[in-house]
């Protein structure tokens, strides 16, 4: 089964943007990790039947009335779980492990941070970044694959304005003429 997991999309629209339907119409589930910002965002996404979601410290109260904070399923015998807020740290996954531990789950997806991080221990952690948001990343998702229990991951970059920062680290020693 191919997943395709986001995070922070903060969209304020009642219709998925072409560039992420043509990316989200490739998957069998969207899994999105919270902040959608608006309920008709929500519902686009709801709409498409492959949604599966928690909300996160952005959105909407309608949205935070529908989703939980927290999602444990299940996919080919991989228990996957869901969070917005896992930790506030990029550097340290500590907290975060320990949260995928108490949730009894072989993946924990989060979001909030806005920036992609796959880290492999005991459990997979996984923050998709964001396709719309990006901070200190380009826009991105994440591809799971799940194979008779067999997990891959890989980082798929999404159409999208990036963020400032790394507009401007592009930018340093290069001359004007280039």
């Amino acid at each position: 089964m191919k997943l395709i997991l986001v995070s922070d999309t903060h969209l304020q629209t009642d219709s998925i943007p072409a560039f992420l339907s043509d990316v989200f119409d490739q998957y069998d589930m969207i899994v999105h990790a919270g902040d959608f910002d608006s309920l008709s965002f929500y519902k686009a996404l709801e709409a498409t039947g492959k949604l599966k979601a928690v909300h996160g410290n952005s959105d909407d109260p309608a949205v935070r009335e529908l989703l939980p904070e927290k999602l444990v399923f299940e996919v080919e015998g991989v228990k996957i779980g869901v969070v917005h807020e896992a930790s506030l740290s990029i550097v340290d996954s500590t907290a975060t492990r320990y949260m995928a531990l108490e949730m009894g789950v072989d993946i924990l997806v989060y979001g909030h941070l806005h920036r992609p991080i796959i880290e492999k221990s005991d459990v997979l952690l996984i923050c998709p970044g964001s396709p719309t948001k990006a901070r200190m990343s380009d826009p991105c998702a994440v591809e799971l694959v799940i194979d008779n229990g067999s997990v891959t991951t890989d980082i798929i970059p999404i159409t999208g304005q990036s963020c400032g920062y790394i507009d401007y680290s592009r930018k340093l020693g290069k001359s004007d003429s280039e």
